[in-house]
């Protein structure tokens, strides 16, 4: 008999057994770090201490005290059971060279499980028939949009259901236990001074885990909680047995908590790394289902600076470390450990509420699963360690995680130019992005580092610009300002806005004879530099001079707004009459015939090398996102950059070109995210001639750049096209092949895969404008979900002949409408503003034009 999921708990995707060996589901806040729950209930990655940490489970192998939960399930007259709360292993696990590696192999565990997730809610069913209970377990993280901090809270929050099965009262145990490995953080350092000490609270009780002997100023410094409800019966060590010799300490801790249920405390405990344990027990009468709650939590205050080493948990400093502590926000908030226990526990049924409530309504709108599934479950990246929040509350990121490091720092722009998540789900963030980009980032000659150095007095230390980066920000700034309405921030940014844009206009500059077509050295995503007019960067282009075009007329600077539409017509039409061939928009490489000083120190700052031979450009192929700019420009609101035949064909061509089915052919020389009998978008096709060595990419293919060509298909009426390539997506990180949760590029947790949030965007056609108090949505019959980065709803749209009614509710934040808009319906005004608050619902009818 299997366990039931949780009804209460929404479900976008259900994996069996064959389907769980690489899931992952990341459980912490924004900036917080994660501990993951793992496809069969394990709890793996405990990547807490300011860096990745993949694979890392802590403790000793040689004296056990790993992470785990346990159960003892006794029903009265019969014989007790105690298992391991995890799921088989897998056969390729079973063998190393000592036998199994992984943690706690050696543990009697339930016979069979099965995973269900709607992110960042994970439920893990255990079935095993020769134990007298069933078990779900339900894991989650608190994720509210518009509500940054209660979205960033170190905790994963653990919940056993537990069924009796049998005809007699069962008296039910578990027990969680988790090694104090403060100092070390799966990579450096080492534990030292590390004690356990139990502590209880109104409602709940646990161990708090922190150390004497760890330097203070270490990353790997801090502490943790490991905690759980009162109202059953507790007991609990906050060490076992030392020293850990021959399994001693587990065979002890097996054997003491198999017997009745319960633990003794040791009095021969010991060592830098002491393991806590704690037991909630509880009478379950036949039939009944009760549940057992825990919460790991964990508080890690010293993050460094990209490139700035912290003190070692040893002791030993470096130069220059108090200035490169650049802090963790959460850390602002809570204390310690025990803080966060004490501050979440009172509240962990509203918190559930209100992320359920978020995640249910996303579900239940009308759109296809593998497009909320693309959305969903790619906000795990928020999660991960790719991103951080500084002490003063400020979003960063890096591009990706490797295994123990971060890959490619900065918030690297003509990568963070592709997520759309932040903006719509967390604005203020968002906001946050665009003060260090323009404030910070951007000089006074108009040059933004593309990856911004910390702390913010070095924000311009890397000095080199990307042309699509510092394209996007501009945009981004324009998407943000209309989401926020924010005009302050936006006036206050808009001078280096224009900064940025004029740098394109300098002598030797990417459109230095200002006829509105890039041509000049163009640094890009691609990690090189083009030469000549192509459509990447011109699009972005194009779309940086529409949107200065929208804020600088909005302030009244008529002259400069006329001068972005001069240049914006013109370098659309000769982008249509020469870059599109037919088919697509290509590349037409211009190597310059002679070099200024200007442009060589220009070449140099975007570190190019010969000009005049250049290797690793574009030409004639038929790039997977060369219409980047024109999904930023929809998702904008902006438009249409260039022709819409044109970029109807161009789409059209990617399916043709760059689609492949099954790669058991394909020759790539760099990196593989798809293989096999998978399908994917490649990032560039040649129908014709190919350049000798094309860009290094040219033969991957990557989930973001899928994302941006799928979606355009999408807002061009190409749906089926468009889902079948986020299907090929998803088809690939399928649970057993790679981690859902987990899509990857130049690193694990990859910013670009955030775009995957603008598929909703184009389906439901939903824009919005807190600037002029506007929205607009499809008109395609149904229930959706909209979210504008400071309130979310539902909206149910029907049908008419004469009109149309939509029914549009807020459930967190508030808005203000002058006007509603259904495409190729019409447009309603109001006489007076429309109002709603959090809770409310207005029905608006809008008649056909």
């Amino acid at each position: 008999m299997r366990t039931g999921t949780n009804e209460s708990w929404p479900i976008l995707r259900r994996y069996d057994r064959d389907h769980l060996s690489r899931i992952a589901l990341p459980l912490g806040g924004i900036g917080t770090g994660t501990v993951s729950l793992g496809g069969r209930g394990d709890l793996r990655d405990w990547e807490l201490m300011n860096r990745p940490a993949k694979g890392y489970v802590p403790g000793d192998w040689r004296g056990g005290g790993r992470p785990f939960f346990v159960i003892r399930a006794h029903p009265s007259g019969r014989k007790a059971v105690t298992r391991l709360l995890e799921g088989p292993l897998e056969y390729h696990e079973y063998d190393g060279e000592r036998g199994s590696t992984v943690a706690n192999h050696g543990l009697p565990r339930f016979q069979d499980c099965s995973f269900a997730a709607a992110y960042p809610l994970g439920q893990v069913e255990l079935f095993d028939p020769d134990v007298p209970v069933k078990v779900r377990l339900d894991a989650f993280n608190p994720l509210i949009p518009g509500d940054a901090d209660l979205s960033g809270i170190p905790v994963a929050i653990l919940r056993y259901h537990v069924t009796n099965l049998s005809t007699v009262r069962s008296a039910v145990s578990i027990c969680g236990v988790l090694p104090n490995f403060i100092g070390h953080d799966g990579a450096c350092g080492s534990p030292r001074g590390n004690g356990n000490r139990y502590r209880s609270g109104d409602g709940f009780h646990g161990i708090f885990l922190s150390s004497a002997g760890v330097e203070r100023r270490a990353s790997q410094w801090g502490t943790m909680s490991l905690a759980t409800e009162a109202g059953g019966e507790t007991s609990y060590r906050t060490a076992w047995l030392s020293p850990r010799r021959w399994g001693t300490p587990l065979l002890d801790f097996w054997d003491d908590f198999s017997s009745d249920g319960r633990l003794d405390e040791r009095s021969a405990a010991g060592g830098d790394s002491p393991v806590a344990s704690l037991v909630l027990g509880k009478t379950l009468a036949p039939g009944e289902s009760r549940s057992f709650t825990f919460l790991v939590a964990w508080h890690f205050p010293n993050r460094y600076t990209w490139t700035g080493e912290s003190t070692d948990a040893g002791g030993s400093g470096s130069e220059g470390e108090g200035a490169n502590n650049v802090g963790n926000y959460y850390a602002t908030r809570y204390a310690d450990a025990w803080c966060v226990v004490e501050k979440t526990f009172p509240a962990l049924r509203e918190l559930e509420d209100r992320t359920v409530d978020f995640v249910r309504s996303f579900c239940r709108c009308d759109l296809p699963d593998v497009v909320k599934e693309a959305a969903l479950f790619n906000l795990s990246t928020l999660r991960s360690q790719t991103c951080f929040r500084t002490a003063d509350g400020r979003l960063y990121g890096w591009e990706g995680c490797n295994d123990t490091e971060g890959c490619c720092p900065g918030s690297c722009t003509h990568v963070w130019n592709y997520e759309q998540t932040v903006a719509f789900l967390f604005g203020g963030l968002a906001m946050g992005m665009r003060e260090v980009e323009f404030a910070y980032a951007t000089g006074d000659d108009g040059m933004m580092s593309f990856r911004v150095s910390l702390p913010l007095d070095r924000a311009q230390t890397q000095g080199k610009a990307a042309a699509d980066g510092q394209m996007g920000c501009i945009m981004k700034l324009y998407r943000d300002w209309r989401l926020s309405g924010d005009d302050k921030r936006m006036r206050s940014l808009l001078p280096a806005a224009k900064r940025a844009l004029e740098f394109c206009w300098i002598p030797g500059g990417c459109d230095g004879d200002q006829d509105g077509v890039m041509e000049g050295c163009q640094h890009n995503t691609m990690d090189v530099e083009y030469y000549g007019p192509n459509p990447q960067m011109e699009l972005w282009y194009l779309g940086a001079l529409r949107a200065a075009e929208e804020m600088t007329r909005y302030v009244g600077d008529d002259a400069f707004a006329e001068r972005c539409r001069e240049l914006f017509e013109r370098g659309r039409s000769w982008t249509d009459g020469n870059l599109f061939n037919g088919s697509y928009y290509e590349h037409h490489v211009m190597p310059p015939a002679h070099e200024s000083d200007v442009a060589a120190e220009l070449r140099l700052a975007y570190g190019a090398e010969d000009v005049t031979k250049p290797d690793f450009q574009l030409g004639p192929g038929c790039l997977v996102d060369q219409l980047v700019g024109q999904f930023m420009a929809h998702v904008c609101g902006l438009g249409y950059l260039v022709d819409p035949d044109h970029v109807g064909a161009t789409l059209r061509s990617i399916i043709r070109y760059n689609r492949r089915v099954g790669f058991h052919d394909h020759f790539n020389t760099f990196r593989s995210y798809a293989l096999g009998d998978e399908s994917a978008l490649l990032m560039a096709a040649y129908p014709g001639d190919r350049p000798k060595r094309p860009f290094p990419y040219f033969t991957e293919a990557m989930t973001g750049f899928e994302y941006v060509a799928a979606i355009g298909m999408l807002y061009e009426g190409q749906i089926d096209e468009g889902l079948r390539c986020i299907a090929d997506i998803r088809a690939r990180y399928d649970g057993r092949k790679r981690n859902p949760f987990d899509e990857t590029e130049c690193g694990r947790h990859y910013a670009r895969a955030m775009a995957a949030w603008a598929a909703h965007l184009a389906l439901t056609g939903f824009h919005y404008s807190a600037v002029d108090r506007s929205m607009r949505f499809a008109s395609r019959p149904g229930e959706f979900f909209w979210s504008n980065g400071y309130a979310w709803g539902t909206i149910t749209i029907g049908e008419g002949k004469k009109s149309v009614s939509a029914e549009l509710g807020v459930k967190r934040g508030t808005l203000s409408l002058v006007t509603f808009a259904l495409t190729d319906v019409g447009e309603t005004k109001f006489d007076t503003p429309l109002a709603l608050g959090a809770g409310e619902k207005a029905t608006i009818t809008v008649a056909r034009e």
